[in-house]
């Protein structure tokens, strides 16, 4: 082809192929006999980290203005961009996509022909050919830019010449301050510099969006560098008598109402496309360097979302690759043979994320005959199911623990997860790591034992602002919410490690969110609920706690602040703590599903007496219910637990409440202490702030008169450091005072000291001689002031684990469950009794265990929840793989 080729007046017939786009999955998937969403679409230039987070929420807000008609002039949109760019309101208009403002440039009048470089973008000419504008294609240099000097008897005659910066398809620039010389030496030609993929370079790149001379036009597209070309967006920057003519050539209403506010909203949001160019320009680099390693492959250097390559190969030419990763992987590319001066050896490929580049690297290698692995499909993932929650405290962990219960009664070889874990309830494993308690009660769920990968970031707060960070059961440090903001890269590969091993292990893992996935704060930087997700492909079900009210609300206002990706993961909703007729909601249930378009897969009923230990202090806090199988009060003995502001492993006291002759009562103020039988200090996070807290409240002089009756008085942990003589802290890690008073009623010193004791621990009690275990989770040691003390408990080395009063009326320990060993619990209250003047219960023999508590709640949810349509999205039959039966039988 002549590429001076001069087309003439009347416009022929356009070839379908010569004005082809990328982007049409639905003829791809046609050709390939597959169905639309099984294509892998590389021949669309889009946004690699998709539209933004917050477009489900703009968008239904402007649903709410779609009754009216669309403002013509937009305004608010207008506004935006003038603001944004730094230009008059007046020198701004918007269109139907970049593609309507240049149909409409195109019928500009007073110009003699178009002038378009090419290879460039096909709608250049087409828009030109339909407005019956004469048009020159003069080639581009070998390293595909634009020839200027070349170009001087064109640009003589009045010109509308089309220029695109990054050029699609090469990537290529126009230098800004090269045209603006240009353009001031042919006044009489009107220069349309199309910067559609501009919003992907630097930030700080030269642009003639706003110094730009007065033949000069700017078009910009917002679908591509905001993802959403479905919407349909463009801007264009001119002298205002020009922006009046190019709107003269517009349709009314040609924006609609969506488009409007979307795009005012993303022309404020400069921190998404600041991501999106260092993204950018990583996941392109790192796709560059992939598809250079394929033999006969050339890739040219990019600038945009999208790379220009050429095959290089003998008897193969890029049609050959088209047709093999179309038909083969489901892979669409651009074929560039129908841009002027190139032919079929030339393609592009857009910049993906990084999962989807690195399968089209591995696919066009499987192409070239280089693959690096034999040519059979991916092992599909571990099944993956995901509780989240539309707020915290709202079931996820029990619901969790739930389905553990019923996979495994089903058959599954099943584990638990969470990410991230924000809580001060603790666990120590047999290897000495530190984890949640909610997930050592979802690996009992499963029969396993409790694992760190299960919860391999801990966060345990110290203050309002900051934690201590553990890591694969070890602490790596505090941290304040910057800090650990710029940690999370790390916990992440942390987090992803951990769940790869944990599920090359297991047939089936159940995952667990935390707090709301909707927290729109947080989104950026997520690592626990849908990133997680998407990360194990898992399927997500989200859970509202109908008992607070509220549920289809918030369930409702959840999904509208997900990102479409996002909502995809949703398989369905199971609404918590129910009571009453569940049929009852059909009706929300039915506009939940229009509103939605997922189902209610279940509803779970208020479960009373559950016997689970809680995640996290707020149930704790607000108290023990008396249950309905208790004891007439008289006939129970009475323990206060004291509320302390930072408590931590309160399910210390848990145990104690199962017994049918104990009623547990939690106390924040000195005057709602009584005259118990008993006052437990539970642990605390930094007992010297708490304990600080209980001296201003009045609650130690308190304590100090129960003890010289007939109160027992129990610390643990940082309540045992609390009933010492001196708390020391030399390294100042809760106080800036080095040496605090405690509450004087063991004379015990405790020093504080940066390394952490964890530990499992097996021992004795002294008085009783009865079998304790448990956990130690502390920093520092403690020692005796006065040989009077007793030890009250030795570890099976004989080492002292808690000390005593010789009345054996105050006890300290560093023992967490020390109240979980059956003969000891009992034992203990029956002392509670005799000082109250009841005699023993001998014939009660409470076992403190969790398994038929989950067996009844698996019985429970699996009663209530659509398990066939969460074992169909998983992909399971609902019974035993072959790979766990082999497992099981010792394979």
């Amino acid at each position: 082809m002549d590429k001076q080729n001069l087309f003439a007046g009347i416009p022929e017939v356009l070839d379908e192929r010569k004005f082809a786009h990328g982007g049409n999955r639905r003829r791809m998937a046609e050709m390939a006999g597959c169905a639309v969403e099984d294509i892998l679409d590389f021949s669309a230039n889009v946004n690699p980290l998709g539209p933004p987070p917050w477009l489900g929420q703009v968008v239904g807000q402007a649903l709410q203005e779609v009754d009216a008609y669309p403002d013509p002039e937009c305004a608010r949109l207008i506004m935006a961009a003038s603001e944004r760019y730094k230009v008059w309101p007046t020198q701004v208009a918007a269109g139907n996509g970049a593609s309507e403002l240049l149909f409409a440039i195109a019928g500009l009048k007073g110009f003699r022909q178009a002038v378009i470089p090419s290879p460039t973008y096909v709608d250049y000419a087409r828009s030109c050919r339909v407005h019956r504008l004469p048009v020159v294609e003069p080639p581009l240099t070998d390293d595909f830019t634009v020839d200027f000097p070349s170009m001087g008897t064109l640009l003589a005659t009045p010109s509308l010449v089309f220029l695109c910066s990054p050029n699609n398809p090469t990537g290529t620039l126009v230098p800004a301050n090269d045209l603006r010389e240009v353009a001031a030496m042919f006044p009489q030609s009107t220069f349309v510099v199309d910067e559609s993929f501009a919003e992907f370079l630097p930030e700080d790149a030269d642009r003639l969006t706003r110094d730009r001379p007065s033949n000069v036009i700017t078009v910009l597209s917002l679908t591509k560098s905001y993802a959403i070309p479905g919407l349909r967006l463009g801007l264009v920057f001119a002298d205002p008598d020009v922006i009046l003519r190019i709107r003269h050539n517009m349709s009314a209403w040609s924006v609609n109402t969506l488009a409007q506010r979307v795009g005012e909203r993303c022309l404020k949001d400069t921190a998404y496309l600041a991501e999106t160019r260092e993204q950018t320009r990583l996941l392109r680099e790192s796709l560059a360097s992939g598809l250079r390693q394929v033999p006969g492959i050339k890739v040219l250097p990019g600038t945009a979302n999208y790379l220009f390559c050429r095959m290089d190969r003998v008897g193969r030419d890029a049609a050959f690759l088209q047709e093999r990763l179309l038909m083969e992987h489901r892979i669409g590319i651009r074929l560039c043979g129908n841009y002027t001066g190139l032919d079929d050896n030339w393609f592009r490929v857009a910049v993906r994320g990084r999962e989807d580049n690195e399968r089209l690297i591995r696919a066009m290698e499987a192409v070239a005959g280089t693959a690096r692995a034999p040519l059979v499909r991916r092992a599909r993932r571990t099944p993956a199911l995901m509780i989240q929650g539309t707020s915290s405290n709202a079931g996820k962990s029990v619901l969790a623990a739930a389905f553990c219960r019923i996979l495994l009664q089903d058959g599954f070889d099943v584990a638990p997860f969470k990410a991230q874990n924000m809580s001060l309830n603790s666990y120590v494993t047999d290897q000495g790591g530190e984890m949640g308690r909610a997930q050592v009660t979802q690996a009992m769920a499963c029969r396993l034992n409790p694992d760190v990968r299960m919860n391999p970031v801990l966060l345990k707060p110290g203050s309002d602002t900051g934690s201590q960070v553990i890591v694969m059961g070890r602490p790596v440090g505090n941290m304040n919410v910057r800090e650990y903001v710029e940690y999370k890269p790390r916990a992440w590969e942390a987090v992803k490690a951990a769940y790869d091993s944990l599920a090359n292990e297991h047939d089936v893992m159940v995952l667990e969110g935390a707090g709301s996935p909707a927290e729109v704060n947080l989104k950026h930087h997520d690592i626990v609920n849908m990133a997680m997700a998407d990360y194990a492909g898992a399927k997500v079900l989200l859970t509202g706690d109908i008992d607070r009210g509220g549920v289809f609300a918030s369930i409702v206002g959840t999904m509208s602040l997900l990102t479409a990706r996002e909502r995809n993961l949703v398989e369905g909703y199971v609404i918590n703590r129910f009571r009453g007729d569940a049929s009852l909601l059909d009706p929300a249930f039915g506009q939940m599903f229009e509103r939605t378009g997922k189902p209610v897969l279940g509803t779970v009923p208020y479960i009373h007496g559950l016997g689970l230990p809680e995640e996290d202090s707020v149930s704790f806090k607000e108290g023990f219910r008396p249950e309905a199988d208790k004891l007439p009060e008289d006939q129970c003995v009475d323990i206060v637990v004291l509320n302390l502001p930072r408590i931590s492993n309160f399910n210390d006291i848990d145990p104690l409440h199962a017994e049918p002759d104990v009623r547990v009562r939690v106390a924040s103020d000195a005057r709602d202490v009584g005259t118990p039988d008993a006052v437990i200090i539970p642990g605390s996070k930094s007992t010297v702030p708490d304990m600080r807290a209980l001296k201003g409240t009045g609650m130690a002089a308190v304590l100090r008169e129960l003890a010289e009756g007939r109160t027992r008085i129990v610390g643990i942990c940082g309540g045992f450091q609390m009933l010492g003589r001196i708390v020391d802290d030399p390294f100042g890690l809760e106080s800036e005072t080095t040496r605090v008073e405690g509450f004087d009623l063991l004379p015990v010193q405790t020093t504080l000291a940066p390394e952490k004791t964890l530990t499992r621990t097996f021992g004795t009690h002294s008085a009783s001689g009865h079998g304790v275990h448990g956990y130690e989770i502390h920093h520092g040691h403690t020692e005796p002031l006065s040989g009077e003390l007793r030890v009250a408990l030795r570890d099976n080395a004989g080492e002292p684990l808690g000390y005593m009063r010789p009345d054996g009326r105050v006890l300290g320990t560093y023992l967490h469950g020390l109240f979980d060993a059956d003969p000891f619990r009992r034992w203990f209250i029956d002392q509670l009794r005799m000082d109250k003047g009841l005699s023993p219960l001998e014939t009660v023999q409470t076992s403190f265990g969790l398994e038929d508590a989950l067996d009844h709640l698996a019985s429970v949810v699996r009663e209530a929840v659509d398990m066939a349509s969460v074992y169909r999205a998983l992909g399971l039959s609902g019974g035993c793989t072959q790979a766990s039966l082999f497992r099981r039988m010792g394979g």
